[in-house]
């Protein structure tokens, strides 16, 4: 019963650090604890949307170079980072350009 408790209330601590964004639903694995915590109607299990993101994720850390780190274009500056994210972004998911 510690293991549960304990995994119940790391979940309910991201649960509030979450609450800010406005998050509506939630997708995850089948894990006991997100079933406890999160109303069916906001819960979709599986993995489908978890391999979206994933890749989106690969892809950005290919392109990017300065979120790998220990690569000579790996900058000190949260600015920095920041904005070369940033209009990166705006270049692959929208098409604008500067």
């Amino acid at each position: 019963m510690y293991a549960r408790t304990r995994e119940d209330k790391a979940f309910l601590e991201l649960k509030a650090l979450l609450q800010p964004f406005g998050i509506q639903h939630f997708y995850t694995d089948g894990w006991g604890t997100y079933e406890r915590h999160i109303d069916e109607s906001q819960h979709t299990v599986g993995k489908l949307y978890t391999q979206m993101i994933e890749r989106k994720h690969l892809t950005y850390r290919t392109r990017i170079k300065r979120l790998a780190r220990k690569t000579i274009c790996f900058s000190k500056s949260q600015l920095m980072h920041d904005t070369v994210i940033g209009l990166f972004i705006n270049r692959f998911e929208f098409g604008y350009s500067i």
